[in-house]
């Protein structure tokens, strides 16, 4: 596109179709300071849920109800040490009530006293964790986290619902490593 060049008849056209002009008096504007960048809000929240979750799991989405006997040894130890497990073979050298903790609380109190036990030389521990009876959800939420964190704990090898004298499906004995 070419452009003319204006002549002092369009300057006078333009002037007087525009009419009187007052300019704007010249004030000095400071520069906008730097703003913060922005956060994603959403994003964080996503991952501190994920976090969460990981750290301690979604009980609702397994199946385990109040009576369900849970169990468990390590890849390449024999089921007889289990057997005898579940059979009270192993004296209980400590125990862990977790009746009415939160599932947060209840795992801090799970870490130490574990690591106290170890630390004493405890070979067998009993954890108490209730049926979930009076669970707001109707089930037993304690029961299913602490499933699934004795699983990935390394000093654990085997665990398995207690004998009813003991507690039956409301407590657990725990086989620790040596």
């Amino acid at each position: 596109m070419k452009y003319r060049q204006l002549n002092d008849e369009d300057v006078a056209l333009f002037r007087d179709a525009v009419g009187p002009v007052i300019p704007l008096p010249q004030h000095k504007v400071a520069p906008a300071r730097n703003l913060p960048r922005p956060h994603p809000q959403q994003t964080l929240q996503d991952q501190q849920q994920v976090l969460r979750e990981s750290l301690y799991g979604q009980p609702y989405a397994l199946d385990v109800e109040i009576d369900d006997e849970l169990s468990f040894i390590r890849p390449g130890l024999q089921y007889r040490l289990l057997r005898k497990l579940r059979r009270g073979h192993f004296s209980v050298g400590a125990e862990l009530d977790l009746h009415g903790m939160t599932v947060p609380v209840a795992q801090m109190e799970l870490t130490v006293f574990l690591k106290r036990a170890r630390a004493r030389g405890v070979r067998c521990v009993r954890i108490i964790h209730g049926k979930g009876l009076r669970s707001r959800q109707g089930r037993p939420i304690l029961k299913l986290s602490l499933d699934r964190w004795l699983r990935v704990r390394d000093e654990v090898i085997a665990f398995s619902s207690a004998r009813p004298v003991d507690g039956g499906t409301g407590a657990v004995y725990v086989l620790l490593k040596r």
